[in-house]
Order: C-alpha cells, then sequence, then structure tokens
C-alpha cells in the first residue's frame, strides 16, 4: 500500500518531480562553471597513546585508562584547532612565502605568488626580510599580524580567502582519530600544491611543539610542588629523630619494652632469692634457739660465753661488710682485707670455743662440745642468712623506686617515636609521588613527542570535480522539496483520493470500488473489475432489499450524490441493465436534461425523465415525480431505480428517501469532501431508515484484483452490450467522462 500511493503521489505531482531536480541541478551547474581545481595532501601521526610503551608502562599494576585516552585525543585536537596555533600555522607559512623571490611549483604557484606580491609592498617586503635569518621574518611578520593598527600583512591575515589566514586553515584542515588506534590522520586541501604541503608540514610540527610545551608546563609545577613538600617533610623528619635520640641518650635506654621484661625477670629472681634467705635464716634461727636451750653451762662459763658472743657479733659485722662489698663490686683488696678480718675472727671464735671446750672438759661433757660445734654452726648460718637478706631487701628496693619512674618516660618515648613515624610516612609518600611527577616529566621528555609515519607529500593532481556530485545533490535536494510541496499539498487537500480516505472521512465502508473505465472491452482489465463490481453491487442492493421484506409495492432504489459530475447516471444505466437481464421490468428515473427527453422503453428498462419542481422536497411516491401526459405506475415494475440530482444545490426529498427500500451514494475519487458535504451526509443518513451503500468510482488501482475472462464467462454478453454504441443516455458507455442528468 505504501509503494502504490508513492506511486499515486508520483504519477500525481510528475511535472513537480521532473522541474524541481532539473532546477537544482541546474542551479549547481551554473554557480560551479568555474570550479577551480583543489589539491589535497594528508600526513598520518602517531601519537603513542593507547599502545606506546613509555617509563609509566614497567610499573606494577599499570593500566590504560581509556577515557584518559579519548581525553588525550580530544586535546590534541583541540590544540591543532585552537585559534593560535592556527595563527603560528599562517604566520610561518606567511614568513617562507615572503623570502621567496619567484615563483616555483615545489614552493609557491605563479598566480599566487602574483597575489601576495600585489598584497604585500615591495618596500615592506624588503623590511620583513633579513638573509639568513628566517626567525626575524617570523618575528616581524608576527608582531604585524598582531597589531592594532591596519597594515598589509595584518589585512592579508584577516581575510577569508587568504591562504594564511586562521579561518581559511581552519576551514580546510581536517584532523581525525584511525579508528580506535594510536594513529591521527590530518589532511588539506588547497587550490595551490605547494601551498597544501607546506601548511600541513607547519601545522604537524606545531602541533608537535605547542603540544610538547603545554605537557611539559604541566608537570613542571607538579615537581617543583612535590619538591618543596618533599624538603619540607625531611626536615621534620629529621627533629623528630633528633628529639628521640636525645631522649634515649639522657634517659639511657634504647627500649622500654625490652628493659621492663629484663627488669621484671631480675626482680622475680631477687623475690625467689629472698624468699629463700628468709627460710633459711628462720630455720637457722630455730635450730639456733633450740640448742641454747638445751646448753646448761654453770657460773665459770659465763666469761667465756660472753666473749664468744662479742666475737660472733664481730665475726657477724664483718661478714656482712664483705657481702655488701661484693654486692657494690668494690675493688678485690678491700674484698680482700674484709676476708683477712673474717678469718681472723673465726679463729679466734675457734679458740675461745676450745677454751670453753677445756673449760668444760669432762666425761659428761663431750655431747657439749658436739652441741656446742652445732649450736656455733647454727649461729653463723644465722647471721650469714640476716646479711644476705638485708643486701637482697635493699636491692629490691632499690629495683621498685627505678621501676616507678618508667611509665611517664615510657610514655613519652611513645609519643616521639609516634610523630617520628608520622613524619616519615609523610615522607615517604611525597618521594613516591615526587618520583611519579619526575617520571612523567621524562617521559614525556623521551617520548612525548608525536611520530610523523607518513609526512605530507607534494599533490600533484588535483582532486576530482566535485561538480557532478553537488548536482546530483542538488537534483536530490529539488526532489525533496518537491517531495515536500507535495506532501503539503496533499495535507492541505480536503479531497478524497484513495479507498482508505474515503473510508475513514466519509465513516462508512465503502460497498463497491469501480476503477477508471474508458471503453468496455472484454480485453480491459478495468472492465472485467467494473463488471464484477456490478455483480457485487447488485448483490449488496438485493440483500438490503430482502432484509427489508415489503411485499405489494416494487422496491425503490435510490442513487444519489453530494456534487456533480460524480458517475450516477453511468451507474443507473449500469444497475438498470444488470435487473433488466435477469428478466426483471425495471423503471429509471432521471433529471430531464433537456426538454427533448421523453419517457421510452428499451430492452426491458423504461427511462422516464421528470422535472425538478418547487415542490421536489415533499414528493410522497415516484409518480408525483411526473406531471401532465406522463404517468407511471408502479404496478408492472419489480424495480425502480431513482437518481436525485446533487444535493449541494437541490433539497432532500425526505418522504422519497424514507420511503426507499435501499440507498446508494455514489463519490468520484479526488472530489472535495468538506464541512458541507460531510452535513449533508449527516442529513440524509438521517432521513433515510434503511441502509446507505457507496459505491466509490474511478478509484486508481482499482482493476488490480480484477477478475480474469475465465472468471466471468457468464457475462462476457453483458460486457459486449456495454461495449455496444446504441446506447440510449449519453455518457453512459463509460465513467471516463461522466454525465450527470
Amino acid at each position: 500500500m505504501i509503494v502504490q500511493g508513492f506511486g499515486r503521489l508520483l504519477k500525481q505531482h510528475l511535472i513537480w518531480f521532473i522541474l524541481f531536480p532539473c532546477l537544482g541541478a541546474g542551479a549547481v551547474y551554473y554557480f560551479m562553471r568555474n570550479e577551480a581545481k583543489s589539491y589535497k595532501t594528508k600526513a598520518t601521526i602517531y601519537t603513542g597513546i593507547t599502545s606506546g610503551y613509555s617509563l609509566r608502562s614497567a610499573q606494577e599494576g599499570f593500566q590504560t585508562d581509556y577515557s584518559g585516552v579519548s581525553n588525550a585525543f580530544d586535546n590534541i585536537l583541540t590544540t591543532l584547532n585552537s585559534n593560535q596555533t592556527l595563527q603560528n600555522v599562517g604566520v610561518k607559512l606567511l614568513a617562507q612565502h615572503l623570502q621567496l623571490t619567484k615563483p616555483t611549483p615545489q614552493q609557491l604557484s605563479v598566480e599566487s605568488f602574483l597575489q601576495l606580491q600585489k598584497a604585500v609592498p615591495a618596500g615592506l617586503r624588503q623590511s620583513l626580510i633579513k638573509v639568513g635569518d628566517p626567525a626575524f621574518t617570523v618575528s616581524r611578520v608576527d608582531s604585524l599580524a598582531s597589531s592594532q593598527t591596519d597594515n598589509p600583512i595584518r589585512t592579508l591575515m584577516l581575510k577569508d580567502d587568504s591562504y594564511y589566514s586562521p579561518g581559511y586553515i581552519s576551514k580546510k584542515l581536517k584532523a581525525v582519530r584511525k579508528g580506535a588506534s594510536d594513529m591521527l590522520d590530518l589532511e588539506y586541501e588547497a587550490p595551490d600544491p605547494a601551498v597544501a604541503q607546506q601548511t600541513l608540514n607547519l601545522a604537524v610540527s606545531e602541533l608537535n611543539e605547542r603540544y610538547m610545551s603545554l605537557k611539559s608546563r604541566e608537570t613542571n609545577p607538579v615537581v617543583s610542588y612535590y619538591d618543596q613538600q618533599t624538603k619540607e617533610a625531611k626536615r621534620r623528619l629529621d627533629n623528630a629523630e633528633s628529639k628521640l635520640r636525645a631522649f634515649n641518650v639522657q634517659h639511657n635506654v634504647l627500649n622500654f619494652d625490652d628493659e621492663l621484661k629484663t627488669r621484671s625477670a631480675t626482680r622475680e629472681a631477687l623475690v625467689t632469692e629472698y624468699n629463700d634467705e628468709v627460710m633459711r635464716n628462720r630455720a637457722a634461727q630455730v635450730a639456733m634457739n633450740s640448742l641454747n636451750n638445751r646448753m646448761t653451762q654453770g657460773g665459770s662459763l659465763l666469761k667465756i660465753n660472753t666473749a664468744l658472743t662479742d666475737k660472733q657479733a664481730e665475726l657477724t659485722e664483718a661478714e656482712s661488710q664483705l657481702i655488701n662489698a661484693r654486692a657494690n663490686g668494690q675493688p678485690q683488696p678491700v674484698l680482700d682485707r674484709y676476708q683477712a678480718k673474717i678469718d681472723k675472727a673465726s679463729e679466734e671464735l675457734k679458740q675461745i670455743a676450745k677454751n670453753y671446750f677445756v673449760a668444760d672438759n669432762g666425761a659428761e661433757s663431750v655431747p657439749k662440745q658436739k652441741l656446742v660445734n652445732e649450736w656455733l654452726a647454727k649461729v653463723l648460718e644465722f647471721e650469714e642468712s640476716g646479711a644476705r637478706m638485708d643486701v637482697v631487701k635493699k636491692r629490691l628496693d632499690e629495683y621498685q623506686k627505678e621501676s616507678s619512674s618508667f611509665p611517664p618516660l615510657e610514655s613519652e618515648q611513645r609519643q616521639l617515636t609516634r610523630d617520628m613515624d608520622v613524619a616519615e610516612k609523610e615522607y615517604l609518600a611525597l618521594v613516591q609521588s615526587l618520583n611519579l611527577a619526575n617520571t612523567h616529566r621524562q617521559d614525556i621528555a623521551i617520548d612525548g613527542s608525536l611520530s610523523v609515519l607518513d609526512p605530507p607529500v607534494f599533490p600533484f593532481s588535483p582532486q576530482p570535480a566535485k561538480r557532478l556530485l553537488f548536482m546530483a545533490i542538488g537534483a536530490g535536494a529539488g526532489f525533496v522539496i518537491a517531495l515536500l510541496l507535495a506532501a503539503i499539498r496533499i495535507w492541505a487537500d480536503k479531497r478524497i483520493n484513495t479507498l482508505e480516505q474515503a473510508e475513514q472521512r466519509i465513516g462508512s465502508p465503502i460497498t463497491a470500488v469501480f476503477p477508471t473505465v474508458k471503453k468496455f472491452a472484454v480485453n480491459s482489465k478495468a472492465s472485467r473489475a467494473a463488471v464484477s463490481m456490478f455483480e457485487q453491487l447488485g448483490n449488496a442492493i438485493n440483500i438490503e432489499i430482502e432484509h427489508q421484506n415489503s411485499p405489494g409495492r416494487p422496491p425503490l432504489i435510490t442513487l444519489f450524490s453530494l456534487r456533480e459530475k460524480q458517475g450516477k447516471t453511468w451507474f443507473a444505466h449500469g444497475l438498470a441493465r444488470l435487473y433488466a437481464e435477469s428478466g426483471e421490468n425495471v423503471a429509471y428515473c432521471y433529471p430531464r436534461l433537456s426538454e427533448q427527453d421523453r419517457k421510452f422503453e428499451q430492452e426491458g428498462i423504461s427511462f422516464i425523465p421528470y422535472e425538478l419542481h418547487p415542490n421536489f422536497m415533499n414528493v410522497r411516491e415516484p409518480e408525483d415525480l411526473l406531471n401532465g401526459d406522463d404517468t407511471l405506475s408502479t404496478t408492472r415494475f419489480d424495480k425502480i431505480i431513482l437518481e436525485l440530482p446533487a444535493l449541494v444545490g437541490t433539497p432532500i426529498p425526505l418522504h422519497l428517501v424514507s420511503r426507499s427500500a435501499v440507498s446508494l451514494m455514489v463519490f468520484t475519487v479526488h472530489t472535495l469532501w468538506g464541512r458541507r458535504d460531510k452535513q449533508l451526509f449527516g442529513l440524509y443518513t438521517k432521513a433515510a431508515k434503511h441502509p446507505v451503500l457507496i459505491a466509490l468510482n474511478k478509484v486508481e488501482g482499482g482493476a488490480d484484483d480484477a477478475p480474469t475472462v475465465g472468471d466471468i464467462q457468464p457475462g462476457l454478453v453483458r460486457t459486449k452490450r456495454y461495449a455496444e454504441p446504441n446506447v440510449v443516455i449519453p455518457g453512459v458507455s463509460s465513467n471516463e467522462k461522466v454525465l450527470d442528468s
């Protein structure tokens, strides 16, 4: 359906679809009749952003950031298309051309050279050139191009059609990333091949220089910042280490944890030793007291006993002095002196004990001698244990006193250690950041420049002419304009052009669709389709009449149209022929065309013209349509076909419409369907008390599904009779030129 609709659109507006494309192509041909030649050169740059190997690639965990890659390519393209880059390219290109003394094909064509000579006076050109110093020319041209006063150089740099203008270079220079690779394709097009090659060369060089400069300026502040921060962090780390070292030296401790462990072990050993001495001392004291109770000497032994006690005390003091000297680390001579004193006291104590033995010598005194020796041994043991207990107790007290000062010192050392750790971590992090920044800067310095894979070549052949392409584009634009105008016309058109529009706008289904029939013929698809449609229409009318079931009077079939020239007469004649050939008597009533029209009969059809009198809207029966001598006896007819004039200019015969068994509205495509038509159709359907059938006439494509000759074999006779020339009503042999009564 879409293809058919487009074909109908082309057919209806064929002149537009021929005229507008021709006008578009002709206009392009006229304006491009003097098309200048154009030369294009290309270059390929390798960036190495994605797959290139650098210093950072060797770092552990390094991964390519594809969003960063895209951003890097955007930065390169932005740098290339920046106004300053294009300005520098134009200045350097102009400086090169100003130094030329004559045109050469490889440097500047004759036409371009003459234009430059004309634009820049000879005196100014000589002032801009210094032999052997191209940089001087570039500097002078750049200064004049940036000047606020008018001068030939500034004018040349600002002209839109100048080779040296940033705007012109921007329009002709194209750069695009080559797929997902690291390659960047550049191309430049100009009327002069030498200018094209030189401009692209300068553009690549300027891009490389500016991109490297931007990347270098980007890393230097970062490196300087991290370098300064690293020095500050190193100073803070040194200060923290100095404080911790001074604290350890002052308190003679390397590690409080180890010191506390050592002191704890020593204290446990001293406590164990002290407890052992206490037990030995108590045991010696108990044994000594027991021996004292068993000793029962007389008064003669009192003095000896007293001397013995004094000497015992002297021995105890000497032993205490020796033990203290050893604990305090006294030199060996001092220890020897104390030992000699002890030995002397021991010998004297033994002598006193012997005297005591002699004094008490007797047969009964032998056990006493043994008892005294035991007592003496226990006394010595008790005194030695007591001395050792005092020394151990003193050492325990000293350890307790020293340990009480450890907690605050430990807290202070931990704070100093924590400060040093924080300073060290900060310093190491900054050192790592500084190394990364230095690596990035070194990366740029080593491999940050863009490599030219394919340098620009001199284009010897011009680009193919674009006239034919633009003419095709112009013709396409003309076709689009024609299509747009046709669409606007169709949108604004209120006519019904297709079957779908008819059903949509009328709001009722179409009963029969008739193609355009120029002349009835058996070998004509349109003729066969029309015959088939007449059969279908007759069937529909018969079914509606049968449903009415109104015996006693012939059914009235009313044909009407809203406007003139719709084909009612042709349809009425075809239906009358259809019913007459089936053996029925048919009365065909139609508006009188001229005064010569008279009632007559032919082949079972009674042709009855009637006048449109003023009381037409009030006519109740078909007989009332005739006046004077003309009469209509409805009883002898099987069907009455009534053709009404166009409703747009005559009233609706309400009673006749109501009395009709079925109504048929004839509508031809390409006929207006406006608000008035819709209202008239609505009024008619209200007046009718029966179904209203619709026949659409002269539909394009209506013969596409026409039956074959074999399908309509029984209707061949009727088809041939339609083709006969002796038709009574003018204009009913075809619906190509419809003539309504």
